[in-house]
């Protein structure tokens, strides 16, 4: 049995997003924190490595009874985990059933006028003698759009529909969280739209068989807000 799945979704931009880039080469008096950027367009971009890492911590999180003894490896998550993620475990290898791709702006005309980005002014002060410490950091501004691509390898029918619940489960707890840095000042809020699923190589109809049910766990994952007091998972 094998089949993929290419599952598709906008990420919007909901509070101003920061993922690092290199500030080594930047003058002096330039930005203290850039964003990253694709360099053949100079347009930010969300490694795919940032969304997969963020989405599998959320899902440890949510899955451990006591928060404070999450595991400290990949390796010693729990296989379900694995299986979607990843581990190379001497002891019992996982191939990642989940590809993400680097995601890119989709729409960039809308903000020929403002630019992609902005620049956020912040200040450390000290508390023994008051003196300030000024930074800029640069973030994508509210109201961007990403293309998101994830890509899924069909391995066992019975793990399918478990696999989608708690991939839309770590996108879900995505949205009550953030993406990127600076998250408990405000940056990184994101929401999730306009989901699109489509199979390959099924030639034994599994995915189509179960299309339906998969796009109702991501039609939830559309329906979260920010913060919401009704968002129950």
């Amino acid at each position: 049995m094998y089949a993929k799945m290419l599952i598709k979704s906008e990420l919007e931009v909901v509070t101003g997003l920061h993922i690092g880039g290199s500030s080594a080469y930047f003058a002096i008096g330039a930005l203290d924190s850039p964003v990253i950027i694709d360099m053949t367009t100079k347009r930010p971009i969300i490694p795919g490595s940032s969304l997969k890492g963020k989405l599998r911590t959320l899902l440890v999180r949510s899955i451990e009874k006591d928060i404070t003894e999450l595991p400290e490896q990949p390796d010693d998550d729990k296989d379900f985990v694995k299986r979607l993620f990843g581990s190379s475990s001497n002891a019992k290898n996982f191939k990642s059933r989940l590809q993400f791709a680097d995601a890119f702006v989709t729409n960039a005309d809308e903000f020929k006028e403002i630019g992609l980005t902005e620049i956020k002014f912040e200040n450390t002060i000290n508390r023994k003698n008051g003196s300030a410490k000024p930074r800029q950091i640069e973030r994508i501004n509210p109201g961007v759009r990403f293309e998101v691509n994830i890509t899924y390898d069909l391995v066992k029918e019975e793990e399918l529909m478990e696999d989608m619940k708690n991939l839309s489960t770590a996108m879900k707890l995505l949205q009550l969280d953030y993406l990127g840095g600076h998250g408990t000042r405000g940056s990184g809020r994101v929401s999730f739209k306009n989901f699109d699923i489509t199979a390959y190589e099924d030639r034994d109809c599994i995915i189509s068989k179960y299309l339906n049910e998969i796009y109702k766990y991501f039609r939830d994952v559309e329906d979260y807000e920010l913060l919401s007091t009704k968002a129950k998972i």
